[in-house]
């Protein structure tokens, strides 16, 4: 459960990244609020708002490389927003919500193009070369495969939680096949700073966790 604290300032990162648009305050806290509700369903265990509240840091980190960092921050905080792993829309689902609330909220309709863009581009954590602020958002989004032995270990944990309807071979296999398609790109990251730094971790988390889920496979077929 997150604690007061921990609410205080990711509001004040929600007013923060509403500022450059005028929103009016009892409205931005009423939508502070319906995403607090979306982001705490009980199915959830890593996508939360601990995860929205970390990829958001790693924006600020990654500003420099934006064209609009408004717009990826706003981006970050709907980007999840619908997330239901019997579902395959949702992200289509999550930039619906995104237009219609900061629709709401009298944002200009050509900041909510970009942003309704930049969650439709998480779906498959693709970027063109000049989709600068796409790269952002997908970078922070992943960085979490770059995360020290435990975070890794406790991200892969919380996403066999929010799969836990699946059979634990069925969940092996896919889990698997989604790993390994990251290993296979060229790249994992897009900015030159994760590149540098975090491609080598995340690529080495991901191998661990591949001979970790080839392990626990034997040992179910055994059983």
């Amino acid at each position: 459960m997150p604690t007061e604290n921990f609410m205080d300032i990711l509001f004040s990162n929600w007013q923060h990244t509403l500022k450059p648009f005028g929103v009016d305050q009892i409205a931005a806290e009423k939508a502070f609020n319906s995403l607090v509700v979306a982001y705490s369903t009980p199915d959830r265990y890593y996508h939360t708002l601990k995860h929205i509240d970390r990829v958001l840091s790693t924006v600020q980190i990654l500003q420099g490389y934006t064209n609009n960092l408004a717009t990826v921050q706003l981006a970050t905080w709907f980007h999840d927003v619908v997330y239901d792993t019997k579902a395959q829309d949702n992200e289509e689902r999550s930039a619906d919500y995104a237009f219609e609330l900061l629709s709401n909220l009298g944002i200009p309709e050509s900041i909510i193009t970009i942003v309704t863009r930049l969650i439709l581009n998480t779906k498959d954590h693709q970027a063109a070369l000049n989709d600068y602020d796409s790269q952002v958002l997908l970078d922070a989004d992943l960085a979490i495969l770059a995360a020290n032995s435990v975070e890794y270990k406790e991200y892969a944990h919380a996403i066999r939680q929010e799969y836990c309807w699946v059979l634990e071979k069925d969940y092996i296999t896919g889990r698997q096949q989604v790993l390994e398609q990251f290993l296979q790109r060229s790249h994992i990251y897009f900015t030159p700073l994760m590149s540098e730094f975090a491609e080598p971790c995340a690529r080495g988390n991901i191998q661990a966790e591949i001979q970790s889920l080839v392990k626990d496979m034997v040992f179910d077929e055994n059983c």
